[in-house]
Order: structure tokens, then sequence, then C-alpha cells
């Protein structure tokens, strides 16, 4: 929870029991949160129509109907946590609520542990809607590129037109897809598909659908991607993966709407908004013939880069706090993160982005014994290698990290040899080995590699 935000969650209590709506109330201010009550299915539905909610409690026997019966009318999209709170739970009611869109099935009295968590869940959905907000739809970032990420996410949402996302493997690109379709209004489902994760040969199939015996093994009719997303987004992954044949098919798609699937004669109308995304330069990719230029031009109605972790170094403590939270909301624990061990992972450098942050905080979780994660390995530190050799830097890197890169690298080139490395750097073998000492007590290297011995000249 967000203890710093503004935010106030609003809180829905359907239950004509008015001890447990008092219950709640003073729960609710606890977390800050607003309570509203409702106790019966008419009066809920007549403040659904007015309110959206970041938490609905409803009971199931109301002196009007059934509790179950609301939740048809609910707009999941535009609402929060759902939870069914009952003082005479069955098994026939909890089997409905599995099969319901229903997240928790509560019996009464509900324990104050469970009450705060979804409170609490409902706080944050709160701060996640602030403008200014370090939260958007499962994204965290407190930096300026996150923050300047979420203002064009919350623009281009509820606009149809073509989304090109961009950004390095671990950046979260799915996330970003899946905010703009949170957020666009549509109805539809979200559908992705990685592009390059299908063979060529199934992948017109998969996504335009098929007909019955349009080739062998098509047994029977198969509606594709396009939809199965009617009324949604598609999102496209690696789109710089389909091969060039699909590619002429699939602009035909986006520009006609329609399309006709494969071994048919009729053209199927198509509402989908596609968001695509690479982790390659997509101008390279036209330029070297794997994304055909028109379809570049056409997809790129309005570009979203995510940065990578390192050129938003500032944020790697919220995330790691974000991704601990989630830990302890899972398994019902309250471990922290000691100063110290925050400070060692904002200095470390992460090859797989925000993907190995998560990892890397999962795995000290695990080998947490107490309440605090003291400072831990963070992953070797790894240069990125070009072909030639040499090694790419980012803008945002601070100059203890370029002076790490390079050092490594060029001992890498060197066989490891630290007076050879210290001539071709301009340096002595003294600093090298003080660098390398301080590289290891923050964990960024191992002792094998600080130790291993010079070769001969």
């Amino acid at each position: 929870m967000d203890t710093t935000s503004n935010a106030i969650g609003d809180i829905l209590v359907v239950d004509d029991n008015i001890d447990f709506q008092t219950i709640a109330a003073k729960m609710a201010e606890l977390t800050r949160c607003r309570a509203t009550a409702a106790r019966s299915v008419g009066e809920a539905r007549s403040l659904m129509a007015q309110s959206n909610y970041d938490c609905m409690l409803i009971d199931i026997n109301l002196p009007d109907g059934n509790g179950f019966d609301l939740i048809d009318d609910i707009d999941l999209a535009a609402n929060g946590h759902i939870a069914i709170v009952t003082g005479q739970p069955s098994v026939d009611t909890a089997m409905r609520a599995v099969r319901s869109p229903a997240i928790e099935y509560l019996a009464k009295p509900v324990p104050d542990s469970d009450m705060l968590y979804l409170l609490q869940r409902a706080h944050a959905r709160a701060a996640e809607r602030e403008p200014g907000s370090h939260r958007l739809e499962g994204m965290v970032g407190t930096s300026a590129r996150m923050q300047e990420l979420f203002a064009q996410i919350r623009r281009v949402a509820p606009l149809d037109v073509s989304v090109f996302i961009t950004g390095e493997s671990g950046t979260g690109k799915e996330l970003v897809a899946r905010a703009i379709h949170e957020r666009s209004g549509r109805d539809g489902r979200f559908v992705a598909v990685n592009c390059g994760a299908v063979t060529p040969d199934l992948l017109g199939s998969q996504l335009f659908g098929h007909e019955r015996g349009a080739f062998t093994g098509a047994l029977q009719t198969h509606a594709g991607f396009f939809e199965q997303a009617e009324g949604g987004t598609l999102f496209l992954d690696e789109i710089t993966e389909m091969p060039p044949t699909l590619q002429v098919y699939l602009l035909r798609v986006l520009e006609s709407r329609s399309l006709t699937r494969v071994g048919g004669q009729r053209d199927i109308p198509v509402d989908v908004r596609v968001v695509v995304a690479t982790n390659r330069n997509p101008e390279q990719a036209v330029k070297s013939g794997s994304l055909r230029a028109d379809l570049y031009y056409r997809l790129m109605e309005f570009p979203l880069h995510v940065p990578a972790l390192s050129e938003r170094r500032d944020d790697i403590p919220v995330l790691a706090k974000h991704f601990l939270a989630r830990l302890n909301s899972r398994y019902r624990t309250t471990k922290t993160f000691s100063a110290d061990a925050l400070r060692r992972w904002s200095e470390s450098i992460w090859p797989g982005n925000v993907r190995e942050l998560r990892h890397a905080v999962q795995r000290a979780y695990i080998l947490c014994d107490g309440g605090c994660i003291s400072p831990v390995a963070a992953p070797k530190m790894r240069a990125r290698e070009e072909d030639d050799g040499s090694v790419r830097f980012h803008v945002g890197m601070t100059f203890q990290d370029v002076e790490r890169e390079m050092l490594l690298k060029t001992l890498a080139s060197c066989g490891y040899n630290k007076r050879q490395a210290a001539r071709t750097l301009g340096i002595t073998a003294k600093t090298i080995y003080n660098r390398l000492s301080l590289y290891r007590e923050l964990g960024l290297i191992t002792d094998e590699q600080l130790d291993t011995p010079d070769s001969g000249d």
C-alpha cells in the first residue's frame, strides 16, 4: 500500500447487515478508503450506474434478490476487485463464485487480514488513477521517462489509432499494450500474439482463421486471433518476425477492416485495434527487408518507446519494493528491503531490464530467512557486446556504470590479464585490483573473476 498517496479508494458494500457495513466503513478509513453502502440489489444497481468503485463487497442473500445477479451488471474494466461475502457459505455458492468474475469468496466473519488485503488493493487502484501517479495498469515508475510514457498512454488509449511500441526485451512492452487496451473503452478482449513464437506456416491460420478443409488437418472451421479480438485489441509482439507475405495481408486487413479466412471466400468485417511491438530498431528492420515499409508507416500512427532500466535508474528501488509487495500480498508476509540492499541494487547493471529485476527480487525473497532482506548479490554485470567487440553505452548511465562496463569488457578481451588490461586502459594494475575488489563487494563479480591469475605477457 502506498501511504504517501492522497488518493481515496471507493468501496461499495452491498449488504443489508448494518453491523457488517459499520465494520467495513471503519476499516476503510484505516486504509484511506471511502465506503458506500447499499442494502439491496436495486440500490446497488442505482449506485453502480452513477459511479465506478475500486472494490465491491457483495453479499449473496439480499432482500430483493441474489448478489450474484449484480456481477453480470458490473463493468469489469471500469471497476476494481470484486468479493462475494456471505454468512451462509456453501459448496454450491463457492463453485458459482469460482465460475464467475468474482475474485474472492469470503465467509463471515471476514478475517481482518483478508479485509485489509482487499481495501489496500482498492487504495492502490485509486492511486493508479491519480494524475502523475507512479503506477499505471501494472506498470511502476517515478522517473521522468516513465511519467512521460504514462501521459502518452493516457492520451492515445481512447483514440482508434494503431500504436507501434519499441523497447528492449524485458522492458514491459506487453504491459504497455495492455494499459492501452484497459484505457481504450473497448468491450472486446485483449489478445496477445508473439509472431516469433508461431511457425510461419501456421501464423496465417492463427491470425486470420481458416475454413474446414482449407489444408491437411483443418478438420473444422477456426476463428483466428483477429476474430477473437473483435471489439477489442490485438497485440502483435515481435512484428518484424512476421513473414513478408503475411505482412502484405495484414496491411490489407488494416486498410479494409475485413479479412478472408484461409480457404474461405467471403469477407468478414473486423473491428480490432492493432498494437504492435518489436525489440529491434524498426527503421533498420525496414532497411533489411524484415519489415515492409508500407506496413511500417501504416502501423506507426503513434510510436511509443519503453525505456530500458538503464534509462530509468531512479525507478529501481520503487520497482523492487513493488515486486516485493506483490510477493508479500500473495504469501501474506511482511518482508522488507534494507536501505543498503536497495542502494546496492540501484548501483547494479540489469541486462535483463525489469524482467531480470523482478526475478532477482523473487530470488532474494526466497533466500531471506527473516523479515528484512539484507544486501544480496545482484546479477553479474554483463557488457552489451556488438558484433565488432565494442561496448554500447546508453544515455542515462552514470560514469561509474560506464567505467565498470569498459573495465570488465577490456579485461575479458585481454583474457583477464590484469597487467595487460591496465596498459590498454592507461592505468595501473593496482587500480584494476582496487576496482575489482569493490565490484566483488557489491556483488557484481564473483570471487573467481577477482582471483583469476594473470596469464603470461
